[in-house]
């Protein structure tokens, strides 16, 4: 045998008798959980009169007075009834001259609230509406950036315990740099200053450059040699540069890239010196250019010597290491005229 029980509506009243104060405080907060800052802001903007009204045209109050009635500041009262200005410009709400002291109307939902209302006095400033722009390009509240911003230690404790936080402040401030570039001399003076940041923004300009020497060589076609002739690279060399490089670019900001950068600088660097070595005529132009290289250092360092004081600071020693030098240079002479008639 069924027996059927009737079961009250989930949303049916409770059947116990409410207290009053009870029932005001849930009346209270399911209209303020459904309209959010508008309910304060519709008292202010019904109760304090406009500027420019003076006093005895109407029954409402100015902020200060309004603020001294609440307990508040009459800066806080002025935050409502702004957000309430600039919304009745948009339409979304009724103008002040034709808002009754004590008269409700339907408010706005709470979502659109945050859109208005500005809960820091600091946003009014310049540097307020330059966060507030920034936050909002970013798709994010104001009050939070403001929040943010007005408390700096706070910042600095999240960056400190936080990666996640610390990357993004570094993003940030490579952002910001490209726009401010005394902030860029000021992070470029702390690094110079900081052993443990010079030494790492070394590491990383060594590792740039020798990405930068493989790149070159995909890219151009071109093997710079170790004398400093600039040839075309064989095919099998460019690929396999070519191989090292698309192994770079694959790489995250997390992975070690100085590690693949040496490997793929030592590995293509091999090859050209032995693509230098297995080509008869190069090798002897490079050889040549070595030799012209070492003659132009070597002269430029000889000429550079000042003897027209030389009484004040003459040696024996100085005198027996040029004539060992003119020696050398004989031998020298000598050898490449004994090879002239072979060429």
């Amino acid at each position: 045998m069924t027996v059927a029980i009737d079961l009250p509506e989930p949303s049916a009243p409770p059947v116990c008798e409410v207290h009053e104060s009870v029932a005001r405080d849930a009346r209270e907060f399911g209209a303020y959980a459904r309209t959010g800052g508008w309910a304060f802001a519709l008292k202010v903007a019904r109760s304090v009169r406009p500027g420019g009204q003076a006093a005895g045209e109407t029954p409402k109050v100015s902020a200060k007075e309004f603020g001294a009635l609440a307990g508040c500041s009459a800066e806080r009262v002025m935050r409502y009834y702004k957000a309430w200005d600039k919304a009745s410009d948009d339409g979304l709400v009724p103008l002040f001259e034709a808002l009754v002291p004590g008269e409700d109307i339907e408010l706005p939902d709470a979502d659109v609230w945050l859109t208005y209302y500005v809960s820091r006095s600091s946003a009014t400033s310049e540097r307020g509406s330059a966060i507030t722009a920034a936050a909002e390009a970013e798709g994010i509240r104001p009050t939070k950036a403001l929040e943010v911003a007005e408390n700096p230690t706070a910042l600095r404790a999240a960056i400190l315990a936080d990666p996640g936080t610390a990357q993004a402040a570094r993003t940030a401030l490579l952002d910001r740099v490209r726009e401010d570039p005394a902030l860029g001399t000021e992070l470029a003076r702390d690094i110079a200053r900081t052993d443990v940041l010079k030494k790492a923004v070394a590491t990383e300009a060594r590792a740039a450059d020798r990405i930068g020497y493989v790149r070159q060589i995909v890219e151009n076609g071109q093997i710079r040699t170790p004398a400093g002739q600039t040839v075309q690279a064989p095919a099998e060399l460019r690929a396999e540069a070519e191989r090292h490089l698309s192994l770079l670019d694959e790489l995250d900001d997390a992975d070690e890239s100085c590690e693949w950068a040496t490997e793929a600088y030592d590995t293509v660097k091999g090859l050209v010196a032995d693509a230098v070595e297995a080509d008869p005529e190069l090798r002897v132009q490079e050889r040549r250019t070595k030799f012209y290289s070492s003659l132009h250092k070597a002269t430029k360092v000889f000429e550079e010597l000042t003897l027209d004081d030389a009484g004040d600071f003459y040696e024996d020693d100085m005198v027996q290491r040029l004539e060992a030098l003119q020696s050398a240079i004989g031998s020298c002479i000598t050898a490449l005229r004994q090879a002239s008639p072979a060429r």
